[in-house]
């Protein structure tokens, strides 16, 4: 119990304090209902005195309306205020949670699918927080009314309130069993929940493709096996919950048939009046109302707290450090110092000692097979994960000395999975420099060559382009990034050579923009057709995550090396026809 208040006002945030005053409301609501039921037992001793004090009664009855008007009204209080502050939480917690995002390591990043991420910044946010608005007054109405009433009780006939406060703690190991229980389902079904989410977005963004393979509706493999352990998970866990509750209901009622037992046998045998049996058997009635209440509520408890510990795993992932002392960069040549890496779920390391160094305003070409540490390269510089052991330096500074942002905005990055948002042209260009005006927008898209096909379209540069870009070609998408990247203007390009996938006359238009998006910069491409990159400054051929070979496309031939050889084998491959 201590533990949910604990992570509800962690939950809180900022509105902590505004949670607390909520929770003394709902006290002392609770305080007067239980001095409500109380009455009672007054009430029904008036009611049947021979002659009725009428004038006892009146009073009695106005001041139990009187009470529960105001009750009432700090109820309301109480919730109105809940309401909004779990509201206001709620987002509060998603703006943490998108910040948290925006600061953790690209790697941990990830590794996390979205599935799993829309359901914890969505479903997680609001099971936790929007429960609070009721759990704490449940929680609290559950503690204080049935407390009052065993104290009330203990003045009228000590017997009966240790009979009430005896079927009042039995119910508390039937609650913590039944939250036990229930616990690991909720956990299960929460995993099983983000799984199938994960499974529907990958299903709804690949229809294309599952079409195309056959793979839609009954022979959706991947979809259809979440679903069906969801489904598995969610009857287990609730088959788990159906004993414990049924017995928390039983105590209850038992609970209640023994006190109004007991207060007759008492009546018979003339210990009480058959006043106070009549104010037991409301009293009791209502005094075991939000026990039986609370046990039902047990698995939106486990639900809140499986949603918060979710939120706290991601929450508590810790940003890169930055090293001191902390840096800014002014020059922009790069420089691997005899760096190894490992990404965090795999054993072997994908870079081992490799060093090199790159001049600023050079264009260095990476090549290789499959593999061999090329995007782990880029990635490094752009500080996707620290290194193991050696250092990733720009301009001579450590890029663990500097702050993300400020990394970040002095590089520009291109591959061949370009994505978009679904909002239109402009602003998806406009998100590399969000100050930009409309004539700096149109210039960079006019230098990244998709001014003349984003003129044609209906909209112009308010078209949207739909989820991930899908309603452009990939050339256009192709050329919408490199204008991003050329309204950023960042002195570092990192390419990964995206006019690998394209047709013909799509790639030569992309050509043309990287040609103006790369002039004065430190460029790093990556490169799988090496024609594209004859004219490199430096050529970096690695295999197995080393350096085996540095140089300009001549020097390299003339060494007959792994290089040459991949030449070869490409120039060949041009020569390739389809036999009859």
């Amino acid at each position: 119990m201590i533990k949910s208040f604990r992570q509800m006002i962690s939950a809180s945030g900022s509105y902590a304090p505004e949670l607390k005053f909520s929770l003394t409301l709902s006290i002392i609501a609770s305080t007067i209902q239980g001095i409500v039921f109380a009455l009672f037992f007054p009430l029904f001793s008036a009611l049947l005195t021979s002659p009725i004090d009428t004038q006892r009664v009146w009073t009695l009855v106005a001041l139990i309306a009187f009470l529960v008007v105001i009750e009432f009204l700090i109820r309301w209080r109480e919730l109105e205020f809940g309401w909004i502050i779990t509201i206001d939480a709620a987002s509060e917690m998603r703006l943490k949670l998108g910040e948290q995002l925006r600061k953790m390591p690209l790697e941990e990043l990830s590794r996390r699918r979205s599935g799993e991420l829309n359901v914890i910044l969505s479903g997680n946010v609001t099971d936790s927080l929007h429960a609070i608005g009721n759990l704490s007054s449940i929680i609290i109405k559950t503690i204080i009314v049935p407390t009052i009433v065993i104290i009330v009780t203990l003045f009228i006939d000590w017997r009966l309130a240790i009979a009430m406060l005896v079927t009042f703690p039995l119910a508390i190991p039937i609650y913590r069993w039944q939250k036990s229980v229930v616990a690991k389902g909720t956990r299960d079904v929460a995993i099983a929940d983000a799984n199938t989410a994960s499974r529907i977005i990958e299903y709804a963004q690949g229809i294309p493709v599952l079409r195309a393979t056959q793979q839609v509706g009954k022979q959706s493999q991947r979809l259809r096996q979440a679903i069906s352990t969801q489904r598995q998970i969610q009857t287990e866990a609730t088959s788990l919950g159906t004993a414990p509750a049924i017995l928390m209901s039983s105590i209850v009622e038992i609970g209640i048939v023994i006190i109004i037992a007991l207060s007759t046998l008492f009546f018979l045998q003339g210990s009480i009046s058959v006043a106070q049996v009549f104010a037991l058997a409301v009293v009791a009635t209502r005094f075991s109302e939000p026990i039986a209440v609370f046990g039902e509520l047990t698995g939106i408890f486990n639900l809140m707290e499986a949603a918060l510990e979710r939120i706290e795993a991601l929450m508590v992932i810790e940003p890169l450090p930055i090293k001191n002392p902390p840096t800014t960069l002014n020059k922009f040549d790069i420089t691997f110092e005899d760096v190894t890496f490992a990404y965090a779920d795999q054993n072997q390391s994908v870079l081992n000692g490799v060093s090199f160094y790159l001049p600023e305003r050079s264009l260095t070409a990476l090549v290789g097979s499959s593999g061999s540490g090329k995007t782990t390269i880029t990635r490094l510089i752009s500080r996707y994960a620290d290194v193991q052991s050696g250092a990733v330096k720009i301009g001579g500074a450590d890029v663990r000395c500097v702050e993300p942002a400020e990394l970040m905005k002095h590089i520009s990055v291109v591959f061949q999975d370009v994505y978009l948002f679904d909002d239109t042209i402009l602003n998806n260009i406009r998100l590399a420099k969000p100050g930009a005006t409309d004539a700096e927008v149109e210039t960079a898209a006019t230098a990244a060559n998709c001014h003349e096909f984003i003129s044609r379209l209906p909209h112009g540069y308010d078209t949207k382009v739909g989820e991930i870009g899908g309603a452009l070609s990939g050339g256009e998408r192709q050329r919408i990034s490199i204008a991003r990247a050329i309204l950023k203007d960042a002195p570092i390009v990192l390419l990964d050579e995206p006019t690998s996938a394209l047709d013909t006359e799509s790639e030569v238009a992309v050509q043309a923009a990287i040609d103006k998006l790369v002039e004065n910069k430190t460029v790093v491409v990556i490169a799988h057709r090496l024609s594209t990159v004859i004219g490199a400054d430096k050529i970096l051929v690695l295999e197995a995550g080393q350096i085996v070979e540095s140089g300009a496309h001549t020097e390299l031939l003339s060494q007959n090396g792994r290089y040459a050889l991949i030449w070869e084998a490409q120039q060949q491959s041009r020569k390739w026809k389809i036999a009859a």
